[in-house]
């Protein structure tokens, strides 16, 4: 009986294993979007009805008929890339990557990002105060008003890839503009409440891109999101505003919190909106949004062709990618052989290593530090002790001490007394332990206002939010949904010490104010990603840092300070943290530039920005990390963005669309170009990625000595001379030559070379740990400087 029961449930079983495998092969080959590329179209090529052809032609020759081949394509890069995007079977994308004409066909990736001004721009000297103005750290040289040279940035053109815009904010007022660059051939898309109207002299143009997202997500949710370029979520407002927002007065976030004028730094620059980030299905806003590869390359595509001038790209994922199959890359690389400065963020992945997201050479990757501003809200403690905290909740707390809890201890029945518990996550906590309770919520899982909103519903009087390790000493403020203020790690700890040390522990929050001219700034903020570059070592990254810690801008009419669902809230300007609001400002740095010098390369820019980057905060002393700390290069670049300077670097490293293949030869190999560039032939003779004419220098894993070459343009006086200087990194030796540079025009070239050389006995560093120097040239009114990084073997 029991041998005749297992021969009828193995034929059962086998029967069902029958039946459902046809479900589980198109379950394990269900299509999804492919990025077919074939590179760039042939110069006088084929007409835009043609490109689409032969775009269909291919699809056809892989699809069962007419009707399947129409309906899987969803975009056509007919640009300056040749490509396109459809949803196809891994086996579909499989025989097209076979065909000789295709360089690539890899999957559209979905990248997410997190929430990455009144004062970031004077901080930086960007304004048109006296030079010797005290309310400057990065003051600017005297009678050189950047702005007023750069008009304003008004006839250059800026495309933003984002979550769109909030065209009625008075930051894109475009009140006493001039007519529209000559140009721009962009459109301006209509949709959900956003018209024809809405665009102006200054927001020139808009797109919105979708299909990828919805091939991969399903429909759009618009009671959640417009169909529109019109911005729900707020972070392409934010973004946006940063980049060329008006010049508007008396503005503030909510409770008055950095009251003062809000800019852009190119107030007058024309804005180009690509829509490309929406919502994450079935995830609350304050999560983040996802952009999809597929649309994003079909943005880049458009803005080539529209003809923007600089491209800011707020959007990175966490996982390096190769270059041939990295969307954002292979259209920046496109990008740049049209002369469009790119700048991207470089993540907020820190601060653990190799996290920097954006790594080729041909962008800008921005990383994130602070102004001289803070939010000041301290606890007072039963004990008597006042322990620093920042908010900029508006809601504030009665005169007097309230019973103090740690969220681990106020848990909801059956909720484990482990670390987790402390984190305020949603229904942790039991309203009738909280009730009326100051309660201690620690960082780590969830959202900072999320754990706001989760001691509201259990009926806390107010929150204490503390940093987790990882944090440190940097603090990004937020309007929680009831009184309440963070306070580092340390000063977590000291708070929860005194919890757990006291029968009946009291605390109060004092009253939030604005303070300015804060020491010292700027620092680096905790959440910034880092180097080394998990691509390419011999390459660093990221190449610069700028304000991205609780930066105030426009913001979306249709989401709260917070973006949580039940806060009801609506404001018109709003502080947020990240690379996502430091990008923006090296984007607003290039317009500048690009308005000065229209004929600089995107190479040429790039370099500026870098060699004139800062190195000290604005007590005189080294950059720091939030904790105090000393940085380094993998977090800072080149140092801390000083635009004034940048408009007037002396000498620039350029590099061409070739310099860049060529980097690529040497750092992926041949095989890997064909990918990027069919038509391109590595050099027999390949060199270090090292020797790549970049304005920083890194070599990985040196054994004795290496010697590199690079190439300065002079863009500075026509007859001037330069003098180098180093500091060599511990445990290396630096030799230049020539030591002097003499040039006796403008746009004259000049090579020179950097030996590194590994020391030996007692001086040798460890295998593995990375040393950093510099090394610069001045004529002693320009200072060119670059970093250097070097790694023994």
């Amino acid at each position: 009986m029991e041998n005749m029961m297992k021969k009828y449930l193995s034929l059962h079983l086998f029967s069902l294993f029958l039946i459902l495998l046809p479900l589980l092969s198109s379950c394990d080959d269900q299509p999804q979007v492919y990025i077919i590329y074939f590179g760039e179209h042939k110069s006088g090529g084929k007409t835009i009805q043609e490109i689409e052809d032969s775009h269909h032609s291919y699809l056809l020759s892989v699809k069962s008929n007419e009707k399947d081949a129409r309906d899987s394509l969803l975009y056509n890069y007919k640009n300056s890339i040749n490509g396109f995007a459809a949803l196809l079977t891994a086996d579909e994308a499989s025989k097209l990557s076979e065909m000789e004409e295709v360089v690539s066909a890899f999957p559209s990736k979905q990248h997410t990002w997190s929430i990455q001004t009144t004062r970031s721009w004077d901080f930086m000297g960007l304004d048109e105060k006296d030079s010797n103005s005290n309310n400057n750290y990065f003051t600017p040289r005297k009678n050189n008003a950047l702005l007023r040279q750069a008009n304003y940035g008004e006839n250059v053109i800026v495309g933003m890839l984002d979550s769109g815009i909030w065209p009625e904010s008075k930051s894109f007022d475009d009140e006493g503009m001039g007519p529209v660059p000559k140009s721009w051939k962009g459109i301006c898309q209509t949709g959900d409440s956003f018209t024809s109207s809405h665009c102006n002299r200054k927001i020139i143009g808009a797109r919105y891109y979708l299909k990828a997202y919805e091939a991969s997500n399903g429909h759009l949710n618009t009671t959640a999101e417009y169909r529109s370029p019109r911005d729900h979520d707020g972070h392409g407002t934010h973004t946006s505003s940063t980049v060329a927002g008006r010049t508007v007065a008396n503005v503030s976030a909510i409770g008055g919190f950095a009251r003062g004028t809000a800019s852009g730094g190119a107030p007058l620059a024309r804005l180009a909106i690509y829509k490309v980030c929406w919502p994450v299905p079935n995830q609350p806003k304050a999560n983040g949004n996802t952009c999809s590869e597929a649309d994003m390359l079909a943005a880049i595509d458009d803005a080539i062709g529209d003809g923007v001038d600089v491209l800011s790209i707020s959007i990175g994922t966490t996982d390096p990618v190769a270059y041939s199959e990295d969307g954002i890359a292979i259209g920046a690389l496109h990008a740049i052989k049209r002369n469009i400065v790119v700048a991207c963020s470089a993540g907020n992945s820190g601060p653990g290593p190799a996290t920097a997201s954006n790594l080729a050479p041909w962008m800008i990757t921005v990383g994130a530090s602070s102004i001289d501003r803070l939010f000041s809200a301290p606890v007072v403690l039963g004990n008597g002790n006042t322990i620093a905290g920042q908010t900029v909740t508006p809601y504030k707390l009665k005169n007097k001490q309230f019973p103090l809890v740690y969220a681990g201890d106020v848990g909801q029945a059956g909720v484990p007394k482990d670390a987790v518990a402390g984190q305020c996550l949603p229904n942790s906590l039991s309203p009738k332990k909280a009730k009326g309770k100051i309660v201690l919520c620690f960082r780590g899982n969830g959202t900072r206002v999320g754990k706001g909103l989760e001691v509201k519903r259990a009926g806390g009087k107010a929150i204490i939010l503390a940093n987790s390790l990882a944090n440190g000493a940097e603090i990004s403020v937020d309007a929680y949904v009831l009184p309440g203020t963070a306070v580092k790690a340390d000063d977590g700890t000291r708070v929860f010490n005194y919890i757990k040390s006291t029968k009946k522990p009291t605390a109060h929050i004092n009253t939030p104010k604005t303070v300015l001219n804060t020491k010292p700034a700027p620092y680096m903020a905790s959440f910034s990603s880092r180097g080394p570059n998990g691509l390419e070592l011999n390459l660093l990254k990221p190449d610069i840092t700028a304000p991205g810690l609780n930066i105030l801008a426009a913001w979306s009419g249709a989401s709260s300070p917070t973006k949580l669902e039940s806060d009801k809230r609506r404001v018109k300007y709003n502080l947020l943290s990240g690379t996502s609001m430091s990008c923006p400002h090296v984007s607003a740095a290039a317009v500048l530039l690009k308005a000065i010098h229209p004929t600089w390369s995107s190479a040429a820019i790039r370099s500026a920005l870098m060699t004139t980057a800062g190195l000290k905060n604005n007590a005189g002393k080294q950059l720091t990390d939030a904790s105090g700390n000393t940085a380094t290069p993998f977090s800072y670049g080149s140092g801390h963005l000083r635009p004034t300077k940048a408009s007037d670097p002396g000498l620039i490293y350029d590099a061409s669309y070739t310099d860049y293949l060529i980097f690529l030869c040497s750092s992926v190999g041949g095989s890997e170009v064909k990918k990027v560039d069919p038509k391109f032939k590595c050099p027999k003779k390949t060199y270090s990625p090292s020797n790549h004419n970049y304005p920083s220098l890194a070599i990985s894993e040196l054994n004795g000595t290496m010697t590199v070459t690079r190439t300065v343009t002079n863009v500075g006086s026509s007859k001037s001379s330069y003098v180098s200087a180093y500091k060599a990194p511990e445990g290396f030796s630096v030799k230049i030559s020539p030591k002097m540079l003499a040039f006796r025009h403008v746009g004259e070239k000049k090579s020179f070379t950097i030996t590194v050389k590994q020391r030996k006995g007692k001086k040798k560093p460890k295998s593995g740990k990375y040393c950093f120097g510099w090394y610069r040239w001045t004529d002693g009114v320009h200072v060119v400087r670059s970093p250097l990084v070097v790694s023994p073997a």
